[in-house]
Formats: structure tokens, C-alpha cells, sequence
């Protein structure tokens, strides 16, 4: 499918979509008003591989207002509205003539479904109006402001009415009907479209039906049962292969990054999702230079796309390695499902592009020791760590660095993939990469020189070096995904981690990226300021991984409490706001809702909260005797663990309890134990 050649006209502001109503089955999505009408302009639509079929879905009713009374999203892929027809109610003084609007979106297809009823004591004349529209604008013409041109509906895609309606003049879908008391008139659209990029859905979800938490608090029970379903209308597939594109309505494709993060933070509910993810990836790791793309031998992409994502100050290619960082996530997310039992025949099977990704970070780092990037294009991302927007890296004084830069948390990533790398290759019997023991070595002893910032308070990690190698020493929330790599030592480790607890980064809702007392600190600063949840529960994971619990559990209840002002469904990110000063965060106007690292968040503080840890190769699961209490009593259930049941259980004392299926994990051949 591809979009009219229309003018987009002269680029706009990007729409915001914090306050409409989302609806996605990738490769399609869907956005509404709160009221579920898609109207002319804007950002709503329903859109089908970066495309917008429709732009137009308006209900209407012959003398009345429709008025909304119930909005409602029970599955990721549907959504539900109710409204009252006061206009038709002969001046009652209750409505007595409802309608009911049904919506389920699937990967090529749409379904509305309307009924009108009526209690009316005397019959009821009702006519319903459905507008349809279509611009086959393409997302990123949408996302500058513009729309494409105007073209019939069904030249978009095939429509399908039931009953048969009638055309008014306005090419309107009509229905008529008298409705005495008690009768309803239903009716119902159907939109097929074809699909022709290169991915298809990824449904049914991998993981177990039985996935989810239990809780005597409401919140982490619906904000972990929202976020499954999100994940599951995120997901898509190659080759039957699935991972999680990584976020409506901006992202809706594969990202090196965010997918392997996303898997991985779910490798206890289902270790396949990261292999396929690692295969999808695999298959398009890079084989060749190539300037204009980025490519490098062995490196791991950034996205994809169908066709190049025009931005205006950036042209991105469809397949574009523009991350410095994919390539030492890939080996971690391999080691960690390794870990978690993962099939040993698909593990072995990834060693070899594994082990590229081993030798790009050698080859890459050898100039400057250092793991850097630079946009060599000058229409690519100025920044290539998962903070990508052009002030992200900033010294104390608000300057910005200058690349090549490297990154802190890229360094420890590299550090990860290393030694678990190294540890992987020794698993199977496989060769070691020459010179890869030492490389990692040196890079741990030059991190703790260089990295860090020495200051009167006890000192902070830099987020990165600039050009020249000085620190660019601003106070980021990047400092968190360097716990738990092993690349610091227990005294900078427990003064990092008291820096993420301070009200400096601690927001009460989760980890701010840059701490509030930065000169260029703002609320709705992307990544100067606000709160993205996969931060919060990467730096979660690395305190207790630390020894930290407390900051881990303070950090993880403020995203969990901040779940709730989104209705239990986590954007991309969020304000900056205290928590002190407000009931919730403000909405971050464009973020996407769902994403894929943000949906995993929960379910991977959660997890890490837990204290459990498990090593397959030992056939060993340890877990403390007791943790937070924070969070109250839960239990996780549907976990996977080397092909067993496992379900992990807190109580409201902290008290820890694994148990699992029929099968067994602390059977004969497996060690349960604490760890005290």
C-alpha cells in the first residue's frame, strides 16, 4: 500500500495524542476522539502500515447530539462507546434513546458495529449518518502537520455494510428506522485493506493465558493486565518469527533497541520472545560499510521502515543503523535468556551472529577505546544512545557535548556483553574472541577513571565523554542502566544509587532523566526532564542486582502510581513532576501509548522486586527470604522457567515463596534456595 503523492503543504506542529483514544493491532493502529468519533485533520485515523486508510469516521443521528457517557478499551484491539441521544427524548427528563458504538481493529481489517436503542414509550424516528473519509497520508506527512489528498474511501480499502444503507447527498452512509419501545436498530461496516509491508501480526501472544499478577492492590493488577495487553497488540512477526514493534502510533516497527529491551525485560514469561526477537535482528545485522545507512559488519540495526522516513531535518533510510548501542544489547539479551533456560539449539544457533556483535565492539572501540557515534549522513539521528534527541547529552552547565560522543551506559552494555558473551562462547564449546578478556578489562579500569565526576558530594558517573574526552558531567538518569553490568565497584555503585534516590532524579513517579536542579531541566523535556518508565525499571532491575532494594522499590511504587493517572496504561514518558506537588504527572503531549518497553516496565519491576534470580547452566533459582514490602502482597504467575511452571509469591511480611508447576523446578535436578 502507498500513499497519494499529495502536498502536505507547509509542515505544521506534530499533533499532539495524549488525550485520544488508541487502539492497536500492529501493523495497524487506530486513534479517536475521546468521544471515538475520527473527524477531518489532525492525527486521528486508522492506519495500516504507516498509512492512513481513513481519516474519516463520524456517527451521526438525525436531531440529536450524541453525548458521550462510557469510553471503555477492554482489549488493546477494541474499543467501546456508549451515548445518549437527548435530542430524541421528546424532552424526558431521562434519556430514553442510546446508542452503542463497538470498534475491533485487526491487522488488515476494521469492524464497527452501532446500535440505537430505545425505552421511548411512543415510537421513535431515528436515522444514523456514517461519514467515511480517506487522505492516504502517509505517518510521517501526519506527523509534520500535513494530510495527503482526498480520495474516495473506497479506493482506500473495501468497505462492506450491513444491512444495506442508503447514500444522502453528502455520500454519507444512511440507515432509517422507526424504533417502538424495547427495539434497536443495529448495523455494521467492515473495512479490509491489503497490507504489503514486510511484517505481519505476531498474534496470539507467546506467552502463558495464565500471565499476570495478583494483588490485594487494585493497581498492580490492572496496570499489569492493561500492559499484556498492549504487548500483545504490539506484536508483530518475520518469518514467523515474533518481537514487539515498539510503540504506536510513531514506532509501530522493529527497533533494535527498544524490541530487545522489551523482550528481554519478558524473558521470565516466555524466553521464545527474545530469540525470535534476536533472529529477526539477526537476520538484517549488518554485513558491509555503508555510509549512507550506517551499516557496519556485525552491527545491529536501529529501525525499520518501508519506505525512508522523511522528518524534514532528518531523512532516515528504511533500514537504518543509526544506534550505538543495539549490538551490545543483542548478546545480553542472549545471555539473559540463556539463563532463563532458553532452548539450547536456538541459543546455539545465534552464537555466530553473537559473536559479530563481539568483534564489531572491538572494532569499533579500537580508535578511541571507546564505544562512540557521530551522524556521518547529516540527515541521521545527532544522537545515537536510546536518549536520541539532539540536547539529550549535556555538560553541568547546560552546553551540549559535541561528537564523537561516548555514552556511560553504552560502555557498561559493552562491558555486559563481554563478559557474559565470553561466558556464552564457553558454554557450548565454542572459541573465545581473540583479545576480548583483555579489551574488557581495560575498558572497566579506564570507565572508573574517566567516567567519573569527583565533586565535595561524593561524586557522580558523567553521561558521557565528548569529543575531546572530557566528561560531560550533568546528573542523568543514565547512571542506572550502568548498575548491575559489573562495570563499577560497590562504593561508586552504592553512591550512584543514592543518587537515583535523591529528590534530585526521584520524582515520586518513577526517574526523572535529568535531575530537576540542571539548568536545562524541564518537566516536558524529553529527555532532559521527564520520566520514561523502562528507564525507571532498567535502574530498578540494577539496584536490587546492587543490593539497593529501597531505592529499587521507591522508584518502581512511583511508576506504578503514576499507571494510575493513565488510566493504567504507561505512555513512552511522561512529566517530570513531584509527586509531593501533584496527584499525577502531566501527560507528555506526543508520547506514544502503548509502548512496548514502557508496557514491559511493570512486569519487570515487579520481577526484579522480587529478588529472584535464576541460572540455568546451575540448574539453580535463588530467591531472598524476605524483600520490600513496599508494594504490599503480590504473586506472578505464567512465568517459564527451562520449560516449567514458576510462579514467584511476596507476602505481606516480605516474605518470598517460589513455586511451580507439575513438572517441577526443585525436583531432582533443580536447586531452589535462598539466597541469605
Amino acid at each position: 500500500m502507498t500513499a497519494a503523492a499529495g502536498d502536505p503543504g507547509t509542515p505544521g506542529l506534530q499533533p499532539l495524542l495524549h488525550d485520544l483514544a488508541s487502539c492497536v493491532a500492529a501493523p495497524a493502529f487506530l486513534l479517536a476522539s475521546p468521544d471515538g468519533q475520527i473527524r477531518p485533520g489532525g492525527l486521528t485515523g486508522w492506519y495500516a502500515d504507516d498509512v492512513r486508510v481513513l481519516d474519516v469516521l463520524e456517527l451521526s443521528l438525525d436531531g440529536s447530539d450524541l453525548e458521550l457517557v462510557r469510553a471503555a478499551s477492554p482489549t488493546a484491539d477494541r474499543q467501546e462507546f456508549a451515548y445518549v441521544a437527548r435530542g430524541l427524548s421528546r424532552g424526558r427528563h431521562d434519556p430514553t434513546v442510546v446508542v452503542e458504538r463497538r470498534r475491533e481493529l485487526t491487522a488488515g481489517g476494521l469492524v464497527e458495529e452501532v446500535t440505537v436503542s430505545s425505552v421511548d414509550q411512543d415510537p421513535v424516528d431515528v436515522t444514523v449518518r456514517l461519514a467515511l473519509g480517506s487522505d492516504l497520508a502517509a505517518m510521517s506527512v501526519v506527523k509534520q502537520g500535513g494530510a495527503g489528498e482526498r480520495v474516495e474511501p473506497g479506493t482506500a480499502c473495501t468497505l462492506r455494510a450491513e444491512p444495506q444503507p442508503e447514500p444522502d447527498d453528502q455520500g454519507r452512509l444512511v440507515w432509517r428506522r422507526r424504533l417502538e419501545r424495547g427495539d434497536r436498530v443495529e448495523v455494521r461496516l467492515t473495512a479490509v485493506v491489503e497490507t504489503s509491508g514486510q511484517f505481519q501480526s505476531g498474534l496470539p501472544a507467546p506467552w502463558s493465558p495464565d500471565a499476570g499478577v495478583d494483588a490485594p492492590d487494585i493497581r498492580l493488577r490492572r496496570t499489569v493486565e492493561q500492559s499484556l495487553t498492549d504487548l500483545a497488540g504490539l506484536l508483530l512477526a518475520d518469518e514467523g518469527d515474533r518481537f514487539l514493534a515498539a510503540g504506536s502510533p510513531w514506532f509501530l516497527t522493529l527497533f533494535g533497541r527498544d524490541s530487545l529491551w522489551a523482550a528481554r525485560m519478558l524473558i521470565p514469561l516466555d524466553t521464545g520472545l527474545a530469540l525470535s526477537t534476536l533472529r529477526v535482528l539477526a537476520r538484517r545485522q549488518g554485513t558491509r560499510d555503508d555510509p549512507s545507512t550506517e551499516e557496519q559488519p556485525g552491527k545491529i540495526l536501529h529501525e525499520v521502515r518501508n519506505a525512508p522516513l522523511d522528518l524534514g531535518d532528518q531523512v532516515l533510510p528504511p533500514l537504518y543503523y543509526g544506534s550505538v548501542d543495539a549490538t551490545a544489547l543483542f548478546v545480553g539479551t542472549l545471555a539473559e535468556a540463556h539463563a532463563w533456560g532458553a532452548d539450547d539449539g536456538e541459543v546455539a544457533a545465534l552464537l555466530p551472529a553473537a559473536r559479530r556483535c563481539l568483534e564489531w565492539l572491538l572494532t569499533q572501540s579500537a580508535e578511541s577505546g571507546w564505544l562512540r557515534y557521530v551522524d556521518h549522513t547529516g540527515h541521521g539521528l545527532s544522537n545515537q544512545g536510546w536518549k536520541d534527541s539532539a540536547d539529550s547529552v549535556q555538560f553541568a552547565d547546560g552546553t551540549l557535548a559535541e561528537p564523537p560522543i561516548a555514552l556511560c551506559e553504552v560502555q557498561a552494555y559493552a562491558y555486559e556483553a563481554a563478559v557474559r558473551g565470553a561466558e556464552l562462547l564457553a558454554a557450548y564449546d565454542e572459541p573465545e574472541v581473540p583479545g576480548l578478556a583483555a579489551w574488557a578489562a581495560d575498558l572497566r579500569t579506564r570507565f572508573a577513571g574517566e567516567f567519573w565526576v569527583d565533586s565535595p558530594d561524593g561524586g557522580h558517573l558523567a553521561i558521557a565523554l565528548d569529543s575531546e574526552g572530557r566528561p560531560a558531567d550533568s546528573v542523568t538518569s543514565n547512571m542506572g542502566h550502568v548498575l548491575g553490568t559489573g562495570i563499577l565497584d560497590p562504593d561508586r555503585a552504592a553512591r550512584v544509587a543514592e543518587l537515583l534516590g535523591s529528590p534530585a532524579l526521584d520524582s515520586g513517579f518513577g526517574l526523572r532523566t535529568l535531575a530537576a536542579d540542571a539548568p536545562r531541566f524541564s518537566r516536558l523535556s524529553y529527555h532532559g526532564g521527564t520520566v520514561w518508565p523502562h528507564d525507571t525499571a532498567i535502574a530498578v532491575r540494577g539496584l536490587v542486582a546492587e543490593g539497593h532494594l529501597d531505592t529499587a522499590a521507591a522508584l518502581g511504587a512511583g511508576v506504578l502510581a503514576a499507571a494510575e493517572g493513565f488510566g493504567y496504561r504507561l505512555p513512552e514518558l511522561y512529566g517530570g513532576d513531584a509527586a509531593a506537588d501533584v496527584p499525577f504527572p502531566m501527560a507528555y503531549p506526543a508520547a506514544c501509548r502503548p509502548q512496548a518497553w514502557s508496557a514491559a516496565a511493570p512486569l519487570a519491576v515487579l520481577l526484579a522486586l522480587t529478588g529472584v534470580r535464576v541460572d540455568a547452566a546451575r540448574r539453580l533459582v535463588t530467591h531472598p527470604a524476605r524483600t520490600t514490602t513496599r508494594l504490599g502482597a503480590f504473586s506472578l504467575r505464567g512465568l517459564r522457567l527451562a520449560g516449567s511452571d514458576l510462579s514467584i509469591h511476596v507476602a505481606a511480611d516480605g516474605a518470598v515463596r517460589v513455586e511451580t508447576g507439575a513438572s517441577g523446578i526443585d525436583g531432582p535436578t533443580w536447586v531452589v534456595a535462598t539466597s541469605e
